[in-house]
């Protein structure tokens, strides 16, 4: 019943995991979306060209109603003795009575309307009135009636209203309109053409701070005009050569002191196990090897962590069955043999360096081995494939049941020389290379390396590609 009932219990640990994995996922893209959003919405060339478009708006807005008082006013007032003339000599035309026939002559010869109010005839040549096309000139309260140009009095006691006919917005020029519409609308494409050559230099500069802030020197920033931003663009590549020039020297420094602290090193190891064995001396001998001990994996960690930070970094990939290497690690590690192994079986054979997974895989056990002391249940090993796309990887999951890691300080665990100042440093050994060498491991074979609080413990997921 036991075995099933654990069986149970980590199939339900499994699918938690899982939910959760995918969960996390699901946040990421979602933060990833809204930030190209916000990112989109902060667009420089975008301002640009709306504040261009807006204040030709304006502009335009403020002539057509410049020029539109203008004609209200001194225009309009110097017309209007023209048009009342006109409008008299049609009213004269059209007779006293008026005379239906003319009017309707008047209307089939020019684009106007005409309406006529009186006590004998009553006619509209346009029915629909104010509410149509061509009726926005008739009077709307037909009082007071001398005060409108457009409307005349006879000498009988009617009123002749005219106004515009609706032929006048059949022959209004629409093709002028939409080539008007359609040049507005190519001038605002030539100007988000033009701000974006304009500032195609500010996102050359800021990709390559970009690129520079994840330590790739090799891709200069392009230098595409002689003016400011182009001088700034030479000094950000004269930085960025001065960093890497001093990122190189500061890797073989340590390179050569690594390399020379090795031989005294091994000298004294040797005179250290030399020395005779005697009861009064046995404990500063073990005190002494295994302080040696730990200054020969310090040198070790710092070759192997700056030869993985090198950019033309060689990994020996061999076919590797990772289920075998991770059982091969755990029987060689002193206290690992309560491990829990939960690995994947009938995994395919994986492309990887043995040497450095087999580093990454003991570190990592090391680690949860030396939190795990006092913890309820020894550390779990967990073997996994995952499909990322037509891609097939590998997941190694570490996790431990120790007092785990406050979350302000999960994303510097990777770091070199980091180390907390919780429950999980103290009386504990190690400098801080052990995180920052696997996840070197880890991104030098195309994966990456999460951290994350397990509650309780710590829970450690490389993913290999």
């Amino acid at each position: 019943m036991r075995p099933r009932r654990r069986g149970l219990r980590e199939a339900l640990h499994g699918i938690a995991s899982r939910r959760a994995e995918l969960h996390r996922q699901w946040h990421a893209q979602w933060h990833e979306k809204v930030q190209g959003k916000r990112r989109w919405r902060r667009s420089l060339r975008i301002r640009l060209v709306m504040m261009f478009v807006m204040l030709a708006l304006v502009m335009a807005a403020v002539f057509m109603g410049g020029m539109k008082k203008s004609f209200s006013t001194g225009w309009a007032e110097a017309a209007k003795p023209m048009l009342v003339d006109y409008a008299d000599r049609l009213v004269a035309e059209i007779g006293t009575p008026p005379d239906v026939a003319r009017a309707q002559a008047l209307v089939a010869r020019l684009p106007i309307t005409i309406r006529i109010i009186g006590p004998k005839v009553n006619w509209d040549s346009n029915p629909g009135g104010i509410q149509s096309r061509g009726g926005w000139m008739h009077d709307r309260d037909e009082k007071p009636w001398s005060d409108k140009w457009f409307i005349r009095p006879t000498a009988d006691g009617h009123h002749v209203i005219f106004g515009w006919s609706p032929r006048l917005w059949q022959l209004a020029p629409r093709v002028v309109g939409w080539a008007t519409l359609c040049a507005l609308l190519l001038l605002v494409v030539l100007g988000y053409a033009y701000v974006s050559r304009l500032l195609r230099p500010l996102i050359d500069i800021r990709e390559g701070a970009q690129r520079f802030g994840r330590g790739e020197f090799m891709q200069p920033i392009p230098i595409r005009r002689n003016d400011d931003l182009g001088d700034l663009a030479e000094h950000i590549n004269t930085m960025a050569d001065d960093i890497q020039a001093m990122l190189d020297a500061k890797r073989g420094l340590l390179l050569a002191l690594s390399h020379e602290l090795r031989s005294p090193l091994t000298r004294a190891r040797l005179n250290a196990e030399l020395l005779p064995v005697t009861p009064e001396s046995q404990a500063e001998r073990e005190a002494l090897l295994r302080d040696l001990n730990e200054m020969r994996d310090l040198i070790s960690d710092l070759l192997e962590s700056e030869r993985l930070a090198s950019p033309h970094v060689a990994l020996q990939r061999e076919p590797v069955d990772l289920a075998a290497l991770v059982r091969e690690v755990a029987a060689e590690m002193p206290g690992a043999q309560q491990v829990h192994l939960d690995l994947a079986e009938g995994l395919p054979p994986h492309a990887v360096d043995r040497m450095r997974i087999r580093l990454l895989v003991r570190n990592l056990l090391d680690n949860a081995l030396r939190y795990s002391t006092d913890a309820p249940r020894p550390p779990c090993v967990s073997l996994r494939a995952v499909v990322d796309g037509p891609a097939q990887g590998v997941e190694i999951e570490v996790r431990d049941h120790g007092p785990g890691v406050d979350e302000a300080q999960l994303e510097r665990l990777t770091e070199a020389f980091y180390r907390t100042d919780g429950a999980r440093a103290r009386a504990t050994g190690g400098v801080g290379l052990g995180m920052y060498l696997c996840r070197l491991i880890a991104e030098a074979h195309g994966g990456s390396l999460a951290v994350r609080n397990a509650n309780p413990g710590l829970r450690i997921v490389v993913r290999l590609a």
